[in-house]
């Protein structure tokens, strides 16, 4: 025998019922979280907006952060395929929209821009925005026509038809557009604003079939008291959640990558610069929270 056991002792009722209702683990999600300092960049996007008119919100900058983040460490921009990771090579960042109520029925739906990492923040976010509006308005034909072909799978096979498509679209890297599919559709991280939701903290659920291994939830910013030198003071305060998949990432490069979000969101001019004018004719957005 390799292990040195001993039986444990008999099971109580609630452990007893434990034990017939849940199998062994396989979920690899993993979860951590960050408390951000939010002063600085809630004066930030103030005065960002006051200079540009856009409408600069914390979900951007953790998005755009987050894309940054992966450029500096691309072993996090990773994706798996034949169980195995494959480094992406484009930094896409998938936002969680919202969009009106249609039949009485309010809905969810995804805007990605891809390449974020390349781009300045005001390009980012007039980009986002540009997506956020299509999405919203219902304008992204491909998105609205797989929407229309969901509804007509029947509940019972839903499962099996995300698996096939995303072992098509992902296993097999195989472009879909051809048949109205979008190409790439969830990006590399995806981020989804609890805070305009009026939540403090929660912890996103992975998505198997978008094979997104890295999902960021910053929380509403709220008053804390905090510790300045020997002084007790009121301070702005974030939580910034994350899940990830413990397979293809490691605890150390998240890690890194929350640490770099952290960084950009107390510091946001020495991570971006000054806020830039807009190009003309330039317009804002509706924003996200």
């Amino acid at each position: 025998m390799d292990l040195d056991l001993k039986p444990a002792p008999p099971p109580g009722g609630f452990r007893k019922l434990a034990l017939g209702t849940w199998r062994a683990p396989r979920d690899p999600s993993a979860y951590a979280a960050l408390e951000v300092r939010m002063e600085r960049a809630l004066a930030y996007l103030e005065a960002y907006r006051a200079r540009t008119g856009r409408r600069l919100t914390v979900t951007h900058l953790v998005a755009k952060a987050a894309a940054d983040a992966l450029r500096r460490h691309p072993e996090t921009n990773v994706l798996l395929r034949w169980r195995k990771p494959s480094y992406r090579e484009d930094v896409g960042v998938c936002v969680l929209v919202v969009q009106p109520a249609e039949a009485g029925r309010a809905d969810l739906t995804t805007a990605t821009v891809h390449r974020a990492d390349t781009l300045s923040l005001g390009a980012f976010v007039d980009s986002m925005e540009s997506r956020i509006s299509e999405v919203r308005a219902r304008r992204d034909a491909v998105i609205e026509r797989g929407k229309r072909r969901s509804y007509r799978i029947p509940g019972i096979l839903m499962g099996l038809a995300l698996r096939l498509l995303s072992f098509v679209w992902y296993t097999l890297n195989v472009d879909l557009r051809w048949v109205g599919m979008p190409r790439d559709p969830f990006g590399s991280v995806a981020v989804t604003s609890l805070g305009s939701l009026g939540l403090e903290r929660g912890y996103v659920a992975m998505v198997p079939y978008t094979r997104v291994p890295l999902l960021l939830a910053p929380g509403a910013v709220r008053k804390v008291p905090v510790v300045e030198g020997d002084t007790l003071i009121p301070g702005l305060q974030l939580a910034l959640t994350c899940t990830w998949d413990a397979r293809v990432i490691d605890v150390d490069s998240v890690a890194r990558v929350l640490r770099h979000i952290g960084a950009a969101l107390e510091d946001p001019e020495g991570t971006w610069g000054a806020p830039e004018e807009p190009p003309r004719g330039a317009a804002s957005g509706t924003g996200v929270g």
